[in-house]
């Protein structure tokens, strides 16, 4: 089969289909990217596209959104346009993000091609990140820029042929108008790789010795130190659990930049801020800011981790819970809709009310303290990941499923 693949930031959610489809080889595929440094995926022939047109800085507020995704639509119709004209390549199917408006104009490409679109997120005023936390609050403006926000899946819902949503919460957000042309089936967690390891150790630049299972590690993960997902909510915590817990060790991993909400008013950034705002109340030689982690180092870190603290608005589920799951983590996390669709509390972890800091205090302390009564939560958050959200065994066959049924049988692919 001739597969295309769009996302602006390759691979992004298709990482483990991209690399199951390039391994069995007999397929091609092309992958349509703006990343300039996108991994190299052997089987996969990478093309970055440049956006049409970006949107200026003072652009109307209302109309901006559309405005860049338009640009990058046409940016990569265009793309796929040269695609055919100078490297004859023209898809069966073309699997894609449309949050970024990517696939809005493909059809006047290939109108008989058909397309999967990825539908993330759709912007409400209720149940999800906008105002939930009262310290981002809403203006009179808000709701007509959430509803701006919403022109893309609007359009785009009418531009592919299938559309994809990785949980019910996310599918739940979007109208029940889509929901017919939406099936729920996620990403996929390598659970056949993302294992315990009982064994793990890891060595930090300013201890003389690896950390162990035996150490008392607490850990926080995110791709960005954010209020969406709660590092100002950790951050206020920390006193109290470093007070009670004096051994502990604190690895938070993520960068300093904003994926989603608003930027810190700290010139340098959320954590400075709440590194000012804790201040002398922790002991900062036993926190140690990792950064950005290569993966293989990120699986150490939740290995070694005898609670595994994720916190989030109602948002988008990481990736990170999940693995961590996979690893066998035991799980503090935020009580919220998404959360709860993949942990049941006093089950497979523990869920806290996310503003709830003495709250969250108490359950670190107690299973940093109590580690053994614990230890039936890593192992269920395990057994759960590995029933429903396994790539091969859960997700691998229903995304298959999904193309095939747009194919023609002689193009439709083949489990083995």
């Amino acid at each position: 089969m001739d597969i295309l693949f769009v996302h602006q930031n390759m691979p992004g959610q298709y990482r483990e289909l991209v690399q199951w489809l390039a391994a069995q080889g007999g397929h091609r595929i092309y992958f349509l990217t703006q990343r300039k440094n996108a991994p190299d995926i052997p089987g996969v022939e990478t093309r970055v596209y440049s956006a049409h047109r970006k949107p200026a800085k003072d652009a109307y507020g209302l109309s901006k959104v559309w405005e860049e995704a338009a640009g990058a639509g046409f940016g990569a119709a265009m793309a796929a346009r040269r695609l055919e004209r100078e490297e004859g390549f023209r898809p069966d199917i073309v699997i894609g993000h449309v949050g970024w408006g990517e696939l809005t104009f493909f059809k006047q490409i290939w109108p008989d091609v058909p397309s999967i679109g990825l539908f993330e997120y759709y912007y409400r005023m209720e149940g999800g990140m906008v105002g939930f936390d009262p310290e981002e609050p809403i203006t009179d403006h808000t709701p007509f820029l959430m509803q701006a926000r919403n022109a893309v899946p609007l359009a785009n819902i009418e531009a592919v042929d299938l559309g994809h949503c990785p949980t019910y919460w996310q599918r739940d957000r979007f109208p029940e108008s889509f929901h017919d042309r939406l099936y729920v089936c996620h990403d996929g967690i390598r659970t056949d790789k993302l294992l315990p390891n009982p064994d793990v150790s890891l060595n930090l630049g300013r201890l003389d010795r690896p950390l162990t299972r035996d150490d008392e590690v607490l850990t926080f993960v995110s791709r960005n130190l954010e209020r969406a997902r709660g590092f100002h909510v950790f951050m206020r915590a920390l006193p109290r659990i470093m007070a009670e817990r004096p051994e502990a060790r604190v690895l938070i991993v993520g960068g300093n930049e904003v994926s989603y909400g608003r930027t810190s008013e700290h010139p340098k950034g959320l954590r400075a801020e709440m590194e000012a705002e804790v201040g002398d109340r922790i002991d900062w030689e036993r926190v140690h800011f990792l950064g950005r982690v290569p993966y293989a180092h990120y699986c150490q870190i939740v290995q070694i981790s005898r609670c595994h603290v994720y916190l989030t608005m109602p948002f988008v589920l990481s990736w990170s819970l999940l693995e961590a799951m996979s690893m066998g983590a035991t799980i503090v996390a935020s009580d919220v809709a998404p959360v709860r669709e993949a942990i049941r509390d006093g089950e497979t972890g523990m869920l806290v009310d996310f503003f709830d800091i003495d709250g969250l205090a108490d359950q670190v302390v107690e299973v940093l303290a109590e580690p053994g009564k614990f230890a039936h939560l890593g192992r269920a958050a395990r057994d759960h990941v590995t029933e429903h959200y396994d790539f091969l065994r859960c997700c691998l066959p229903e995304h298959i499923a999904r193309i095939n049924a747009l194919v023609p049988a002689e193009k439709r692919i083949t489990l083995s």
